[in-house]
Parts: structure tokens; sequence; C-alpha cells
């Protein structure tokens, strides 16, 4: 393209997930109620795991840390998506929509690795159980949280600056409820390989580690398992990571699905879904999962409730 033949984009027009006109109110009113139950449940679970006392130990610590990450990636997305399901004008600046990628970057690719720090903590506890204490220490769980989110952040920076690098002229349509890097890279009017590089050296490498780490952690978990002689021990060996295992089932499946599927079958109505899915659903369920299916989650919910109404009623 000439160069004195193109305006240079200053803003972006997100689509949203629905175009329909009839939908936008009725889609308002659904995803506000997912985010109303995204902010709640992380809310309770950052809560419960700081102030109760039978809560502070490296599963709750990294817990704790998993939901402020979830709570901050649906924040990043859902406050704007209900916005332009009110309005008409679904417009983001130039920088707005670069501030939103490399925020949605971090906290994506923090809870990839803290997903499989939590996979290290659990074989840990299951495999090692007498060296646990001192494998995990403090130390190391401040450790790995610290790299887990200054990885996070250093891949954002680095990936935002390369797709913001390319050249935007005239068309600003990205279609999608968010900046992401797959519709931006689309308009560009620029050479895209530097970008795409970037992004899929980057991408690869954080799935593939991740991925490693976590079916490592539980082939180990398993054989331990089974090694196991009562049932009765198995089953409570068991219980100490069915909550996470299903976490890292609904999370990895969704980004599998989204990045394996066949390019003949790939639509953009699929990727939203998919995005929609693993930016505001998996957040909303995780605080589900990790309560419902924790003794320890629901009996110190119940603590802090029954402490609460004490307090209230000595008021």
């Amino acid at each position: 393209m000439a160069n004195g033949n193109f305006t240079r984009v200053t803003e972006f027009i997100l689509t949203g997930v629905s175009e329909r006109p009839d939908l936008q109110i009725p889609l308002f009113f659904v995803f506000l109620v997912i985010y109303g139950l995204t902010v709640t449940g992380n809310l309770s679970i950052i809560t419960l795991t700081s102030v109760d006392s039978r809560l502070q130990t490296p599963m709750y610590f990294f817990l704790r840390h998993l939901a402020i990450v979830n709570l901050g990636n649906s924040t990043v997305i859902a406050p704007k998506m209900l916005v332009n399901f009110l309005v008409k004008k679904h417009t983001t600046s130039y920088y707005k929509c670069a501030t939103q990628l490399g925020m949605f970057l971090v906290f994506i690719i923090a809870e990839i690795f803290m997903l499989a720090v939590m996979a290290y903590d659990r074989y840990v506890a299951i495999c090692n159980p007498l060296l646990y204490r001192a494998v995990v220490s403090q130390r190391i769980c401040f450790l790995l949280v610290s790299l887990t989110y200054l990885y996070g952040f250093s891949t954002a920076v680095v990936a935002s600056f390369s797709v913001f690098s390319m050249t935007y002229c005239s068309s600003n349509i990205i279609n999608h409820f968010y900046c992401d890097i797959v519709p931006l890279i689309a308009l560009s009017c620029s050479d895209t390989f530097f970008p795409e590089t970037v992004v899929f050296v980057s991408a690869s490498t954080n799935l593939v580690f991740s991925i490693i780490t976590v079916v490592a952690s539980y082939f180990n978990i398993v054989l331990s398992i089974l090694r196991i002689r009562s049932s009765e021990g198995r089953k409570r060996a068991f219980s100490t990571c069915a909550s996470h295992m299903t976490a890292v089932s609904v999370f990895y499946g969704t980004l599998l699905f989204m990045y394996l599927q066949p390019q003949t079958n790939h639509s953009v109505g699929a990727d939203k879904m998919a995005s929609v899915f693993y930016t505001l659903v998996i957040p909303m369920l995780n605080p589900m999962i990790y309560s419902l299916r924790n003794k320890d989650v629901k009996a110190a919910l119940k603590r802090f409730l029954t402490n609460s109404c004490c307090s209230f009623k000595l008021m």
C-alpha cells in the first residue's frame, strides 16, 4: 500500500458477541449475571483464604492467586463488553485497546502458569508428603507466584508491543468483543511476519511447557494413588486434587478446542464462544468448582458467615 494513501487508525470498533439488535439487552443481563457471580465467587475465595487460619497452606495460597487472576481477567473484559451492549457506538481508542490487550495477556498467561504451579504443588503433596513443607515452603510459594506474574507481564509487554508496532490503516472494525491478537493482526496493512512469529512462539512455548508440567504431575499422582493399598487412602488422596483436575480440564480443553481445530472448520463465531468461555465463564466456574468439591473451603465459608453474623448482632 502506498504510504500517502491511508488514514492512520486512532480508534477501533468492536462488533461484540452478536450484532443482532434484538439480542443486546438479553445478552447484557446474561453477562451481567455471569460477571456478578465471578466477582462474588472470586472475592469470596480471596477473602476466605486470607482470613481463615485453617486455609493458610500452599494449596490455598495458590488458589487465592488463581482467584485474583480470574477476577482480573474478567474485569479487563466484562465492563467494556457490558457497556457496549447498551450503547450504539462500540468504539475504543487505540491506546485503550492496547492496554486491554496487554492486561488480558498478563492475566491469561498468569492463569496458564498458575494452574501448572498448582499441579506441581499437588504432585509434591501426594508423591512426596514427607518433604512437602520443605519443598513447597512459604519462600518457594512467593517465588513461584512472583515469577508467574513477572513472566506474564514481560510476555504481555513483548506480545502487545509487537502487535501494536504494526500499521493500521482505514479498516478499524475488530470482529470480536474485546481487543484480541488475531483480529488485530488481520486488520494490519503492514507486514505481519514479526508479530505472528512472536505470538506463535510465545503461545506455543507457554502452552507446551504448562501442559507438560500438568500432565507429568498428574501422571505421577495417578501412579502414586494406585499404589495406595486402602480404598479410603486412595479416595482421600484423589479428593485433594479432584477440584484442580476439573479446573485444568475445563481450561485447557477450551484452549485446545480453540487452537487445534482444523482451519476448514475454523469460524469467527466458534472463536467468540471459546473466548467467552475462557475469559468469562471459567472465572465464574472456578470458585464453584473449588468450593463445591472442597470440604475445607465450605467449612471456612460457614465459619466466616457465622462469625460475621455474631459480629453483626453485637453491633
